[in-house]
């Protein structure tokens, strides 16, 4: 009987990140040179943010946001539809044994940062970065 592999949790490997950067800068170029034909894709510029990429780099989850953010589910589908176009474009560009199925999710980190600059702008917040961390002690 083979070796069981278990997730030891340490995050993907850099042949992951190697792939999924390619993955990424590749998808990247095919959606702004607008290769596949689609109304929905050559409306709105859709920025890649990143490609994570299963062990086996059989699977690529690509992380998407359409420019402004607006019409993230008319996007998503488009990107959904044309799925084995965009597949067969990266395996086109690519030398990689297998092409990987590729999946689309919304990139739901602008928003995280939007929030954490809000947060920062807080009167509160601001308050407590004058203080600085001599004065936080103190108040303990």
């Amino acid at each position: 009987m083979g070796k069981k592999r278990f997730d030891t949790g340490r995050g993907p490997s850099q042949r992951q990140l190697r792939v999924g950067e390619l993955i990424r800068r590749t998808l990247s170029d095919v959606l702004a040179r607008g290769d596949v034909h689609d109304d929905a894709l050559s409306r709105v510029p859709i920025t890649v943010s990143e490609v994570r990429t299963s062990p086996d780099l059989k699977v690529a989850t690509a992380y998407v946001m359409p420019l402004g953010g607006e019409g993230q589910k008319d996007a998503l589908l488009a990107l959904r539809r044309n799925k084995a176009e965009l597949r067969q474009q990266i395996s086109r560009e690519l030398t990689l044994k297998y092409a990987p199925d590729l999946r689309f999710q919304i990139d739901e980190s602008f928003e995280r940062m939007d929030e954490t600059r809000r947060l920062f702008q807080d009167a509160r917040v601001q308050r407590d970065i004058a203080a600085g961390p001599e004065d936080d002690a103190d108040s303990v």
